[in-house]
Protein backbone atom coordinates (compact mmCIF):
# COMPACT_ATOMS: atom_id res chain seq x y z
CA UNK A 1 0.00 0.00 0.00
CA UNK A 2 1.62 2.81 -0.99
CA UNK A 3 1.95 5.82 1.15
CA UNK A 4 0.10 4.10 4.09
CA UNK A 5 1.85 3.02 7.65
CA UNK A 6 5.36 4.02 8.80
CA UNK A 7 7.54 2.52 6.00
CA UNK A 8 6.48 5.71 3.73
CA UNK A 9 8.74 8.23 5.81
CA UNK A 10 6.01 10.85 4.21
CA UNK A 11 3.13 10.22 6.38
CA UNK A 12 1.66 12.02 9.66
CA UNK A 13 2.49 10.98 13.16
CA UNK A 14 1.97 12.41 16.39
CA UNK A 15 0.14 15.45 16.44
CA UNK A 16 -0.31 15.78 13.20
CA UNK A 17 3.55 16.55 12.60
CA UNK A 18 4.96 14.73 9.16
CA UNK A 19 7.16 11.85 10.48
CA UNK A 20 10.18 13.08 8.58
CA UNK A 21 10.07 16.02 11.46
CA UNK A 22 10.51 13.72 14.31
CA UNK A 23 13.73 12.63 12.80
CA UNK A 24 14.83 16.15 13.00
CA UNK A 25 13.87 16.38 16.54
CA UNK A 26 15.82 13.43 17.11
CA UNK A 27 18.94 14.57 15.64
CA UNK A 28 18.25 17.86 17.30
CA UNK A 29 17.77 15.84 20.84
CA UNK A 30 21.17 14.00 20.25
CA UNK A 31 23.48 16.79 19.53
CA UNK A 32 22.45 18.63 22.42
CA UNK A 33 23.30 15.35 24.51
CA UNK A 34 26.51 15.15 22.50
CA UNK A 35 27.24 19.43 23.56
CA UNK A 36 26.36 18.58 26.88
CA UNK A 37 28.41 15.85 27.64
CA UNK A 38 31.09 17.49 26.15
CA UNK A 39 30.68 20.86 28.38
CA UNK A 40 30.66 18.58 31.01
CA UNK A 41 33.87 16.48 30.12
CA UNK A 42 35.71 20.46 28.83
CA UNK A 43 34.21 21.96 32.45
CA UNK A 44 35.70 19.33 34.85
CA UNK A 45 38.88 18.30 32.89
CA UNK A 46 40.26 22.14 33.26
CA UNK A 47 38.76 21.99 37.00
CA UNK A 48 39.12 18.99 38.20
CA UNK A 49 36.58 17.25 40.25
CA UNK A 50 37.32 19.89 43.18
CA UNK A 51 35.61 22.84 41.89
CA UNK A 52 36.02 26.43 41.00
CA UNK A 53 36.21 26.97 45.20
CA UNK A 54 38.85 25.27 46.47
CA UNK A 55 42.40 26.71 47.49
CA UNK A 56 45.71 26.27 46.75
CA UNK A 57 48.00 25.45 49.94
CA UNK A 58 49.91 28.49 49.04
CA UNK A 59 46.29 30.11 49.33
CA UNK A 60 45.33 28.67 52.61
CA UNK A 61 49.12 29.34 53.50
CA UNK A 62 48.63 33.21 52.95
CA UNK A 63 45.78 33.43 55.06
CA UNK A 64 46.70 31.74 58.36
CA UNK A 65 49.99 34.51 57.78
CA UNK A 66 47.19 37.05 57.81
CA UNK A 67 45.26 35.77 60.62
CA UNK A 68 48.43 35.85 63.00
CA UNK A 69 47.89 31.90 62.74
CA UNK A 70 52.13 31.35 62.32
CA UNK A 71 55.10 33.42 62.42
CA UNK A 72 56.86 34.91 59.47
CA UNK A 73 59.34 32.31 59.95
CA UNK A 74 57.21 29.35 59.64
CA UNK A 75 55.59 31.13 57.03
CA UNK A 76 58.37 31.32 55.10
CA UNK A 77 59.55 27.70 55.72
CA UNK A 78 56.31 26.52 54.75
CA UNK A 79 56.48 28.64 51.58
CA UNK A 80 60.12 27.31 50.99
CA UNK A 81 58.91 23.97 51.20
CA UNK A 82 55.31 23.99 48.84
CA UNK A 83 57.71 25.55 46.52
Amino acid sequence: MWGWGWGSGWGHGMYGLPLFLFGGFRLLFGAAVIVGVVFLVRHFGRQGWRGPHDESALDILQKRYARGEITREQYEEMKRNLG
